[in-house]
């Protein structure tokens, strides 16, 4: 994906062109004027991602000649798919009647090869206007209805992508879902996400922290009580199953139940019947259950803290949400979209940017806290930013856990971790932005060094210095299985061996080494 251009008007941008050469000539006509651009090869790849995030294209420039899948039967999928994105279609043949097609097929607008930039630059911003008050409108439908969809997700990862895919599916059926990951990955976003997609879109979504729940008061939050079924108990509580009743109920932190109200949630999955408090009868209740946990729950099976049966019952779909350290690619568009938000909110309106040093530190950096701790870190300097951007400077905390980081230096480091190339990520003028107070150092190359011969003076072992090399590597590529491996020269499954072998952690490389 290429870089975030901070000019007012920038849009994102799809050229969906088979031809290579015309592909690199939009793409600079385009960025020439300030906009973002995204690129596909083919009418298939294009369908694909729009498919994956049909909120994140402003306007699509479509080649209408092409092999596998031509324009018109691109557009007509665009159609079937009910997307509102402008087409811009663009023709080398100068055929009237093509062109015709293409319009009653909705396209926007159109153009004849070679394009110049000025005519491609007035059609997207045309383009962009229609869209804008498109935008405007699904926004005013979404804070009245308080939804959350797969759209809302950012996402430029393949491991993200895989985790879409896994929820969108979910959401066509009733099955009970299981969402494992650290704490602040967005495991709730993800819950909202497959219930807004689902059948019960409409209903009652209904969350509930288990871990901050008082072991005493868990049962009667989650199935209520009567009215005098214990002292305090002054009038009847429904609960949160029957708040649920006919919608989503979302038990975050499940791993933290009390085995005595595991009992009872065991009734409700397999019966769809809960026990009030007090009450002498069993009620009835129709709820998708999603369940979140940052525990390992077959480890707490083992340990006798969470029920087999249950477990089983919950777990018929799990869905891992990588950590952000493993999902990197993800981080300048995380970034960008809560600066856009919170100086929405913040500054009147007035939109912060984001220049390429800071998101070179804060995709270098690995965030404990995951998205949550970027987001309140994202939070904090636009409340405290003077400047229409974001730097580096506004970033110290960061800064300071990485004191051996320098910006220009680790620019590389960073787009292997992401797959991004820096000039393309962060702009081509990256380098002259950087301020030269925020270059620390990096160590001399000779700290990476491996040695060949041990303390005795003989040769080391082959099997040793491949181990620490594996070691370093994995630690260089901060666990990037895939990058490690290329990198390595090797395939992915002899990697996994080699850990193996070595004994090696892949999220800890230097525990236990030699």
């Amino acid at each position: 994906m290429t870089g975030y251009n901070e000019l007012k008007g920038a849009g994102q941008i799809l050229v969906v062109e088979d031809d290579p050469v015309q592909r690199r000539l939009l793409k600079n006509a385009i960025e020439r004027h300030g906009h973002v651009v995204h690129q596909a090869e083919n009418g298939r790849i294009g369908l694909e991602m729009v498919k994956r995030d049909s909120g994140l294209f402003n306007v699509i420039v479509l080649d209408l000649m092409m092999p596998e899948m031509t324009g018109l039967e691109f557009l007509d999928a665009l159609h079937e798919f009910g997307t509102q994105i402008p087409v811009i279609v663009q023709t080398g043949q100068g055929g009237i009647e093509t062109v015709v097609q293409a319009m009653r097929a909705g396209a926007f607008d159109f153009v004849v090869k070679p394009v110049s930039p000025e005519r491609i630059s007035t059609s997207i911003s045309n383009a962009m206007k229609l869209d804008q008050r498109e935008v405007k409108a699904r926004a005013g439908r979404r804070t009245r209805s308080g939804s959350v969809g797969f759209d809302d997700i950012v996402s430029a990862s393949p491991a993200m992508l895989r985790v879409i895919d896994l929820a969108q599916r979910a959401a066509q059926s009733n099955i009970p879902v299981v969402l494992e990951g650290e704490s602040g990955v967005g495991k709730e976003l993800v819950a909202r996400a497959i219930q807004s997609g689902g059948d019960r879109s409409n209903k009652p979504f209904v969350t509930v922290n288990c871990g901050a729940i008082p072991h005493n008061l868990v049962e009667s939050i989650l199935f209520g009580h009567e009215k005098g079924a214990f002292t305090g108990a002054t009038e009847r509580h429904i609960g949160k199953f029957m708040e649920a009743d006919g919608g989503t109920i979302f038990l975050d932190e499940i791993g933290d139940l009390p085995l005595e109200v595991q009992v009872k949630l065991l009734r409700a999955v397999q019966q769809g019947e809960i026990e009030t408090v007090g009450a002498r009868t069993a009620h009835k209740v129709n709820v998708r259950l999603i369940s979140a946990t940052n525990k390992d729950l077959i480890e707490e099976v083992k340990n006798g803290h969470f029920r087999e049966d249950l477990y089983y019952r919950l777990n018929v779909f799990p869905i891992t949400i990588p950590a952000l350290r493993k999902r990197k690619e993800d981080i300048p568009h995380l970034v960008r979209v809560f600066a856009d938000r919170f100086s929405s909110e913040q500054k009147g309106g007035r939109r912060l940017t984001v220049n390429a040093g800071a998101l070179a530190l804060l995709t270098a950096y690995d965030w404990p806290g995951n998205i949550r701790q970027l987001e309140n870190a994202i939070f904090r300097a636009v409340v405290l930013a003077e400047g229409p951007e974001l730097t580096e400077a506004d970033f110290p905390q960061i800064a300071a856990q990485l004191p051996e980081y320098d910006v220009v230096d680790h620019l590389a480091l960073v787009a292997d971790n992401t797959g991004l190339d820096p000039d393309e990520a962060y702009g081509e003028d990256f380098r002259a932005s950087m301020p030269g107070e925020v270059h620390h150092r990096l160590p001399e190359p000779s700290g990476n060094a491996i040695a060949s011969v041990n303390p005795a003076g003989d040769v080391r072992k082959l099997a040793d210095v491949e181990e620490e090399l594996i070691r370093f590597a994995l630690k260089f590529y901060r666990g990037q299985m895939s990058q490690v491996a290329r990198k390595l020269g090797i395939g992915r499954s002899t990697l996994y061996r080699k850990l193996k072998d070595y004994g090696i952690d892949p999220d800890n490389p230097q525990k236990d080494a030699a």
